[in-house]
């Protein structure tokens, strides 16, 4: 996966085919049991166009926060989220595709290059699905790398608030640290209700913290 370089293909294929504001899109955070799901839709200048853009995943978290700085002095960017609330009353899938599809309005990008498998029904522009996109595609990548450190910097002041769960380090998915504060400091506002670990000690009775 690291020695995976993206390239710009996809922008120049949609160009091609006459689009005029092509985007690339990403999201971060659905497997975490607190925290919103975050989105980012990056337009890119392809003569100004970072060095060294991965997939957000293979990075150190010190490459990603130069990178992040990079990426916003010279491209167009659009970040946006979908709540605690919304991912309880939607879904996981559905609230990830809302943040992504609030991200490329915010852009007024007339076509989006998606990372994964399915489009949001919602985009209100043109659209290609790319499976890996993080990794082989270089607007993609940015908005990997925007998505993560802004959802990253969103748990770590939410850790200041609710300390014990470790959300600093773990970014809100279910570590042991994680599992542990839930049984012993019980559930937040913050936490997402509709996914099992939490659920189930709701219904164990534990108070919920506020």
């Amino acid at each position: 996966m690291g020695d995976i370089i993206p390239d710009f293909t996809h922008e120049t294929l949609a160009f091609g085919r006459g689009a005029l504001r092509v985007a690339g899109v990403d999201e971060v955070g659905r497997g975490p049991l607190a925290g919103p799901v975050t989105a980012c839709a990056v337009r890119l200048d392809p003569d100004r166009i970072p060095q060294g853009l991965r997939d957000s995943k293979v990075l150190t978290r010190e490459r990603r926060e130069v990178l992040f700085i990079e990426i916003i002095a010279v491209a167009e960017i659009s970040v946006a989220h979908a709540s605690v609330e919304e991912i309880d009353e939607l879904n996981i899938l559905r609230a990830s595709h809302l943040a992504m599809e609030r991200a490329v309005a915010g852009l007024g990008a007339d076509h989006a290059l998606i990372d994964g498998n399915m489009l949001p029904r919602g985009l209100g522009c043109g659209a290609t699905a790319i499976i890996g996109g993080d990794a082989i595609c270089l607007s993609i990548a940015a908005a990997s790398i925007i998505a993560k450190v802004t959802r990253d910097r969103i748990m770590v002041d939410l850790a200041q608030q609710h300390p014990g769960y470790g959300w600093e380090a773990n970014a809100g998915y279910p570590t042991k640290a994680h599992l542990d504060a839930l049984q012993n400091l019980g559930v937040t506002p913050w936490h997402r209700r509709s996914f099992k670990p939490v659920h189930n000690i709701l219904y164990q009775g534990n108070s919920v913290t506020c």
